[in-house]
């Protein structure tokens, strides 16, 4: 029973958590970011989330390539204000976003991504759960991402790795 636990514990792939982006690192969703520069070398997975935070003169939204392209503001897909807003990516190809402030898009605050692969999100975490808008505090700078799915990923193999062997040990003794 127990040697049957355990390999199945260890066959059991870990599973790779959703990254938080947080756009535009420690200076947020604001004029004073190159998007272009941010976006380059990250990778965006479906069930990550793209994380904004920004003042009040500031508010994202979700927009079409062409909305993107020429920065119209009259056309949003969905609209989001309020200072922390967190945004699903559940579904691959490009996602474009804006600020609708006159003059701040065609200033550079814009950001395309490229939603690639799925990744498997956390239990509790639907991979369909709308994009919503919260008041916590932003998360800390993660990066590319890259640094924190594989401290989550060696964590939970961790954790597997010693509750197959508690089991195994109470078994035994």
């Amino acid at each position: 029973m127990a040697a049957a636990l355990l390999i199945l514990l260890l066959a059991t792939p870990a599973a790779v958590f959703a990254v938080d982006h947080t756009v535009g690192d420690t200076s947020g969703w604001s004029q004073s970011v190159d998007y272009t520069t941010w976006v380059t070398g990250k990778t965006f997975a479906v069930g990550d989330v793209l994380v904004f935070t920004y003042g009040g003169t500031h508010k994202v939204d979700v927009v079409s390539k062409s909305d993107y392209d020429s920065c119209a503001t009259s056309n949003p897909i969905q609209s989001f204000g309020g200072g922390n807003t967190r945004i699903n990516l559940t579904a691959t190809g490009p996602m474009y976003f804006t600020c609708p402030t006159a003059g701040h898009c065609s200033g550079g605050m814009k950001l395309a991504v490229t939603v690639t692969g799925t990744s498997t999100t956390p239990s509790g975490t639907p991979p369909g759960t709308p994009p919503s808008t919260t008041t916590s505090p932003p998360p800390p700078p993660s990066g590319n991402g890259a640094g924190s799915t594989l401290c989550n990923t060696n964590n939970l193999m961790f954790v597997t790795i010693s509750v197959a062997l508690g089991v195994v040990f109470a078994f035994m003794g």
